[in-house]
Parts: structure tokens; sequence; C-alpha cells
């Protein structure tokens, strides 16, 4: 493939080639994956640049180790945001190719700051994948809480506030909370694919193949025009002049184009994403409900675990899993790929078991698993970290700084620690007092039956977000000892309101293992946020256990 590529460049007169991880919607998650084709690296973020002599590979701090082991004999490996390609000497001034319908104008800028002279231009994968026929659905309103018209209000009164005569959503988890429609198009994520331009009288112009839309009941969609994405230009040409709107991070060149050689554009962040990052009372109550379900499953596996004497796998372990949530009739399947790294696999934070990599359980070997999933309706994800032999003080000492980071977070003001950016810090303190650390976000925003990644809040080093009612984040900080053992305990937890005051309230319901605790590190406060966390897992999830799963739940209750 990569000698392809070369040939490719060099036909073209070009000194390299850009090949992204995304599709043309810009989704973490896809069916399609190039870099992973040339490169091997099977991460969910990334990209690379093949260049004539030479080929780069762009990661963030979650990957450097899957990626070293992955590609590191072909590809020359960087992490972002420490390095871009606009800091390589090599780049400067070269001719780089890019398909215009994969890049932002907003990520090449990043990439590059004009360094390199870019040259759109579709190098064509050969692939084998057909494209499924699954169709959308719709979903009701006892499920999401807000029908279409009413969010379309909201849309208009933005339009109108900011003198924006159209708007082009271009991600497809914000037009799938817009329309309340869902499909198949992603492995993890009930998605369907589709793009829609707003209008500021509120008609609607819906892009997706026509066939999965052929079962909706067209007359719910009033005012809304459904069009083949082969349609966008004759749309576009059709509109009467004014001002358009595009989101900067998902709007890519090739359509940018489009809609500038009529329009002017004012750039922007897509209002939806704040709007659907604030759960509704029905998506709360929905969401709670799949995780006690969630919490079944997990909380049966942890025992399984724990008693278990027989030699397993890292792939046994999943299937094991998997199996308990297929239990509930609620549940579709997994949210991401299950992670169930042992002993010195659970060091590479998004590692994945394959046929080569999938390793025995040692006696002392730990395990952390990070997996979750879709359900009818609601999605999960949620971290353990659990041994069923010995362990070591100095392990103990780092999986109870990390336990007392993930309480600090829980348990924190919200209105003095009212963004990411600032709760993050405390998740680290602990680690970070012993000069420890970990490479990744301590939380991210989770959608509603949507992917298990979305924005804008995050808690994390850098974002500045404000946390408001109804917003659900994942708690997880970690620490990861190379070629040895990882560390990470994650709950979702969203923002509710006591009295006058925000406070986050622990939507995952699943023990965590004390026997990986040393109490002496604990103080009185963290002591009780344990005893009360494990006493309302009890109470939620007791009746749906077997005798033997109680009295092992009860005796964590101390």
């Amino acid at each position: 493939m990569i000698k392809k590529i070369k040939k490719f460049i060099y036909n073209n007169n070009l000194d390299g080639y850009l090949v992204p991880k995304n599709d043309n919607y810009f989704t973490e998650y896809s069916n399609f994956n190039n870099l992973e084709k040339i490169s091997k690296f099977s991460g969910s973020a990334g990209f690379a640049i093949i260049l004539k002599k030479f080929n780069y590979l762009f990661i963030d701090g979650r990957y450097t180790l899957q990626a070293k082991r992955q590609s590191g004999k072909v590809f020359k490996i960087f992490e972002i945001p420490y390095t871009f390609p606009k800091d390589l000497p090599i780049i400067k001034d070269t001719k780089i190719g890019f398909d215009p319908k994969l890049f932002t104008k907003e990520i090449l800028e990043r990439y590059f700051n004009n360094k390199a002279s870019l040259i759109p231009i579709e190098y064509k994968f050969n692939s084998k994948s057909k494209r499924k026929k699954n169709s959308f659905f719709q979903l009701g309103n006892s499920v999401v809480g807000e029908n279409t018209t009413l969010k379309i209000k909201r849309l208009r009164k933005y339009l109108l506030k900011n003198k924006i005569n159209y708007f082009y959503f271009s991600a497809s988890e914000n037009v799938n909370w817009l329309m309340n429609i869902r499909g198949k198009d992603l492995p993890n994520s009930p998605l369907a694919n589709c793009k829609l331009i707003f209008t500021d009288k509120g008609k609607l112009f819906f892009f997706s193949h026509l066939s999965k839309v052929s079962n909706f009941k067209k007359s719910k969609f009033k005012n809304t025009k459904f069009c083949s994405e082969n349609d966008f230009f004759q749309i576009i040409s059709n509109l009467k002049v004014g001002t358009f709107g595009i989101d900067k991070n998902t709007c890519s060149v090739f359509d940018n184009k489009i809609i500038e050689s009529k329009f002017k554009i004012v750039s922007k962040i897509d209002p939806i994403y704040e709007l659907k990052s604030i759960k509704n009372p029905t998506e709360i109550k929905n969401t709670i409900k799949c995780h006690i379900e969630d919490g079944v499953a997990l909380t049966k596996f942890l025992f399984w675990f724990k008693k278990n004497k027989r030699v397993i796998t890292e792939k046994i372990i999943e299937e094991k899993l998997e199996k308990l949530r297929k239990r509930s009739k609620n549940y579709l399947y997994p949210s991401f790929d299950t992670i169930a790294g042992s002993g010195p696999n659970g060091s590479i934070i998004h590692y994945r078991s394959n046929h080569q990599t999938n390793r025995r359980l040692k006696k002392n070997d730990i395990l952390l698993i990070d997996s979750g999933g879709q359900y009818k309706w609601g999605t999960t994800d949620v971290t353990r970290t659990t041994c069923n032999g010995t362990i070591p003080i100095k392990l103990k000492n780092n999986f109870t700084r990390v336990l007392k980071g993930h309480i600090a977070v829980v348990t924190c003001n919200l209105k003095q620690k009212f963004n990411g950016s600032l709760i993050d810090k405390l998740a680290r303190k602990y680690l970070n007092i012993d000069g420890l650390d970990y490479s990744h976000g301590t939380g991210h925003g989770v959608g509603f039956f949507l992917n298990v990644h979305e924005g804008p809040q995050s808690i994390s080093k850098y974002n500045k977000v404000n946390l408001k009612k109804g917003m659900i984040v994942s708690n997880e900080p970690g620490y990861y000892l190379e070629n040895r053992y990882g560390i990470r305990i994650e709950n979702l937890i969203y923002i509710d309101r006591l009295k006058n005051n925000l406070i986050f309230k622990n939507l995952t319901l699943a023990p965590i293992d004390l026997d990986m605790i040393n109490y002496k590190m604990l103080n009185k406060k963290e002591k009780k946020y344990l005893f009360n966390y494990h006493l309302e897992v009890y109470f939620k999830i007791s009746k749906y256990l077997n005798k033997s799963e109680k009295k092992w739940l009860v005796n964590l209750i101390k």
C-alpha cells in the first residue's frame, strides 16, 4: 500500500501525501480506516505523512506505546500536541497532497501553518467493504424527552441572534440529535451518517443515502427536504444569497469551497455540541436505568474474575463480559472495543488484544478492563483494575494515588472547580506529589445513546468549558508503568443540582477492588466515600445478583 502511495506521489509531482484516520463524516470510529491499512496502527485518532523516503505517524499520548508496537518498524512516531508536521524541517516548502473531503481548513492550518504547499488531490484507496443498507430509525419523546420541533425552535433563535441565514451541520452526531434519529452506520455507535443545511426560516435540507430514509414517516419532519449526498452543490446553488455558518472542525475543505463560491462564510462552532451535551431529565433517567443493567453485568464479571481458579486469557475475559452484558434484553453492542490488558499489556492505554498479543494471565497479574455498552437507551463506559493474586505494596500505593484522584474529582466543589481544567489538577494531585502522571485526559463527555466520546466538555488540562447541570463526563485518572502494568479507575458521572449547588453524581455502579488499596493512605473523607459508594452499588443492583455474588458484594461495604 505504501509503495502505491509513493508511486502516486511521484506521478503527481508531489513530495508527500497525507492520510488521516477519519472518514468524510469526521467520526472517531468508522467502518473505514485507511490509516490502519497503511500503518497497522489501530488507534482511534492519528494521521500519517508519506514522503518519498520517509514515513511519519502522528498520534496523541494515549497511543505512544501502541503505535511503537504496531507501526514503529516502518514509521517514525511523533506525539501531538508536542510535535506537528509544521515543526519538522523536512516539511518546509514541500508539496503535500491531501483528500479535500477528509480534512478541514482548521486541521490543515493547525498541522502545517503554511510551512508546506497543500495540494487537494484524492488518492483512491481500494475498499472491499460494501456499504450496508441499514435504514435509519426514529426515537420517540419517551426516549429523548424533547421533540424535533422544539429543538428546531432553539436553533432558529441562535441563527437569528447571530444574524446567520444558513448553517451547515456537517457532524452526523449533531444531526442525529436534532432530528431524533439513529442508525447503524458505525461499528460502536448507533449513528446515522447524514448532514444538514438549516435555514433561518426553519427549512431543512437533509443529506444522506435516500435508501436509508425510505421508511421514515416524512410527515413527522415538517419543512424538511430529503436529498442525496450528491445534491449538495445543486442545493447550495439554488439558495438565496446570505451569510452561511459552518463548523470549522467538521466542514471539509471540499464542502467549504462549494459554500464559499456563493456565500459569505461565518466560521463557528456548531451550537448543537453544547445543546446536546446538556441532557434533559428524560435522558438522565434512561441513562441511569442502563447503568443499573451495566453495573449488574460488570459486578457479576468482577465476582467471576476474583473467584476464578482456571487459566484464562484476555480474549476469554472479553467474551465473558460480553456474554454477561447480553443477558440484558436492552443491550445492543459494545460502545467501543473492549480493552482487557493484563500485566504489561495494561500499560498500553488503549490496548486491544489480538491473536498475536492475547496473553494468558499469570497468577499475580494485574488486569485493566475498560469497556462499555450501547443500551436501549443509553451509553456506558467503565474501567476497573483488579487482581486475584498477591499485590506488591508499591503497586497498591500507586493504585491508591489514582483512587484518591478519582474520589477528589467526584467530590469536588463545582462552585470553585467549575471547568475541566481546574478539576484535572485535582485528579493528578496525588500522583504529581510523587513525580508520577498519566498522558491522557481525566475525563470526556459522553453522549446519550450516541458516541461514547463527545464534547465540548471534558476533564483535561486545557478544557475551559463551564460544566452545567445535565452534562455527563467520565472520571478516569490512571497510572501506567511501561511493560509492567496499567491502573485506571473510571466511572461515568453527571451534574445535578442540590439546593443551590451543582454536584457530581455517579452513574456507574460497580465495585472497586478493595484488595488493591493501601488504606493507610486514605483519609476519613475518602474512606467514607468508598463506604457510601459500595452501599449505593449494593442497594441498586443486589436484587439482580445470586447469593454468592450478594455475599461478596456486601463484604465490600466497610
